[in-house]
């Protein structure tokens, strides 16, 4: 169907929902009344909450279930299993951000996990509002819902539980498409799933949006946005350059409008007391003849490092891993990071999809595994909240393809993101 001037190629699952017992699960919000929700609980603005985007829980499909709750950070606790059949759940949330993935119970086991989820619509105050892009006003980051996604080769809820979460780091991320939270296969970035990595003391606010520069980013008003929800400790990550070395003309360039721009950034954060990061944009698929990887980005990279060096700003030389990266993954091999796919994969894809720029979901968690090492280099405190089973990656040898599990969401984009 068509949205807002772009394609969007979907498959809307409604699950049959036929429950063994007289509800399908426990809900709870915010030390509130505990709700025991059946196939009846489905989204209304006046409900406030239900089964969201014509899904339901019940079978062995994919359901989204959205409640309406104030910007913030919110802890999600679950209880993940059946005592009537064994599951594989993957939790996801808002634009499809990643926070388990592929979780195997039993028959009869339950397992509890819990997550802190960040939600934001585009109200500033005093009628001020986020300048968001006619493409993104579908998006699910944008609205007055916080929205889950319960997807797996078999989804299995118990209980969900959702209540306000003060004390917790925010990390706030500005960014391209590169860092934005994609909301349709075969689409991915690095910022959607780093989530996956943290516990539940941090929470990841992604304002990245597709074809924003450093400079647009501001003008949109998003870091403004960004500053109202922020507070001392926070972290901000800005990652830009891909689209900013295409604005031409007198001031414009990696040393001159750039760096200006980017040192609003580090006022903006010194003023905040927040704990602002430069991070180099990633490399495109672009190979020589001697399967070296060629550099696009011009002076671009060059000039956030030196930047960074000058104001005493962190930073995670993305660039250089992604060349590592994707060199070791080599010239063709690398296509399976990238949204490369033939005409027919997806639904409505009448021709080849030979994107060099942008990730799909296995090369976007690849490069999130860089961030995190890089972060880790970098010696941010953040990274003492990662979850215990992260063990550590090396850019060097990135992951087999066939080790990576994802389950693909019910909505299919054929389009590419803005920039490139």
């Amino acid at each position: 169907m068509k949205k807002y001037g772009w394609v969007v190629s979907c498959t809307l699952l409604l699950a049959a929902c036929t429950p063994k017992e007289d509800y399908l699960f426990r809900y709870t919000y915010d030390g509130g009344e505990e709700i025991k929700i059946t196939a009846e609980n489905i989204y209304t603005p006046e409900k406030r909450f239900g089964f969201d985007r014509e899904t339901l829980a019940g079978g062995d499909d994919p359901f989204y279930f959205s409640v309406d709750v104030p910007d913030g950070n919110y802890k999600v606790t679950l209880e993940i299993g059946s005592k009537k059949d064994a599951g594989r759940t993957t939790v996801r949330g808002e634009s499809r951000r990643l926070f388990f993935n592929d979780l195997h119970t039993a028959k009869g086991e339950i397992i509890t996990r819990t997550f802190v989820i960040n939600k934001r619509n585009t109200l500033i105050g005093d009628g001020e509002e986020v300048k968001i892009k006619l493409r993104e006003r579908s998006k699910l980051n944008w609205d007055d819902k916080l929205t889950l996604e319960f997807n797996g080769v078999a989804p299995r809820l118990r209980s969900l539980k959702i209540e306000k979460a003060e004390d917790v780091i925010t990390l706030f991320l500005c960014g391209n498409s590169t860092v934005v939270d994609q909301d349709n296969e075969p689409w991915g970035s690095w910022g959607q799933m780093i989530t996956a990595f943290f516990d539940d003391r941090v929470s990841v606010a992604n304002y990245a949006e597709s074809g924003e520069s450093a400079n647009t980013f501001i003008g949109a008003k998003r870091l403004k946005k960004a500053l109202t929800q922020m507070k001392p400790g926070d972290y901000i990550f800005v990652e830009f350059g891909h689209n900013d070395q295409k604005q031409k003309g007198p001031g414009k360039g990696a040393y001159l409008s750039f760096t200006e721009s980017l040192k609003e950034f580090i006022a903006a954060a010194r003023e905040k007391e927040a704990n602002l990061v430069f991070v180099t944009p990633t490399q495109r698929r672009r190979f020589d003849e001697e399967r070296k990887i060629v550099d696009t980005h011009e002076d671009y990279p060059d000039a956030m490092r030196k930047l960074a060096a000058d104001e005493y700003i962190p930073l995670i030389d993305l660039h250089a891993m992604t060349r590592t990266l994707y060199e070791a993954m080599g010239v063709e091999e690398s296509k399976n990071a990238f949204v490369h796919y033939p005409a027919g994969t997806y639904p409505g894809q009448t021709e080849v999809l030979a994107d060099n720029t942008h990730f799909n979901t296995y090369g976007a968690y690849q490069i999130a595994q860089c961030v995190v090492e890089g972060m880790k280099a970098a010696g941010l405190e953040i990274t003492n909240y990662l979850r215990t089973g992260y063990t550590g990656f090396d850019s060097a040898q990135p992951d087999a393809l066939e080790t990576f599990h994802w389950d693909e969401s019910p909505f299919a984009e054929v389009e590419k993101p803005d920039g490139n």
